[in-house]
């Protein structure tokens, strides 16, 4: 049986609290959706903000929603050498330890202690199609990823829960080595 998944490519984003939210934007303010995105209740903001590095900076850095227990960052490796920040390949939430960074928003600015991660290649599974194909939660994968330029991605960690929908997520640079986009397929190997 062919284990195949659909792929999107993640370009650099934000998360925010809502303190940090309300601290960028104004007292009280609420996100509001663009777009949704691939996971349930997820969605890309109307707002950006400009993300403020030791070299560099990046204006319009779309903020996904809802808002997060805790701000983090997450950026490509070539984002993280433009900013002047060396992030470091973490799972999404895991920020302990990171470098932090300026956030610049429209009513203030915010500065990140920690929080600038390169996410960690994974895959977003339902419980019932991890099952179904004998995959457990964190277990690293290894997968196949078709484009001009196709590529095997190792140490690809699968995240299963109840609330997700099948999705491998990867982040510009590994999109850009294998020629892959927004709706491709990839197939797990192993």
């Amino acid at each position: 049986m062919s284990k195949t998944v659909p792929v999107g490519v993640s370009a650099r984003h934000i998360h925010l609290t809502q303190e940090h939210v309300e601290a960028l934007f104004g007292p009280g303010y609420q996100l509001t959706e663009f777009k949704p995105l691939s996971q349930p209740g997820q969605f890309a903001a109307n707002e950006q903000v400009a993300v403020i590095g030791s070299k560099g900076k990046f204006d319009k850095v779309r903020i996904l929603g809802p808002a997060r227990p805790a701000s983090q960052l997450e950026v490509s490796r070539t984002d993280s050498f433009s900013l002047g920040v060396k992030a470091p390949v973490r799972e999404s939430g895991n920020i302990e330890g990171t470098p932090g960074i300026t956030i610049k928003g429209p009513a203030g600015e915010v500065e990140l202690e920690t929080g600038v991660i390169v996410a960690a290649r994974h895959i977003h599974f339902h419980t019932s199609e991890a099952e179904a194909w004998g995959i457990a939660d964190k277990q690293l994968l290894k997968v196949r990823l078709g484009g001009e330029r196709g590529l095997v991605l190792e140490n690809v960690i699968a995240r299963v829960s109840d609330s997700f929908k099948l999705d491998m997520h990867i982040d510009t640079d590994e999109a850009n080595a294998a020629g892959a986009n927004n709706g491709d397929t990839a197939e797990i190997l192993d």
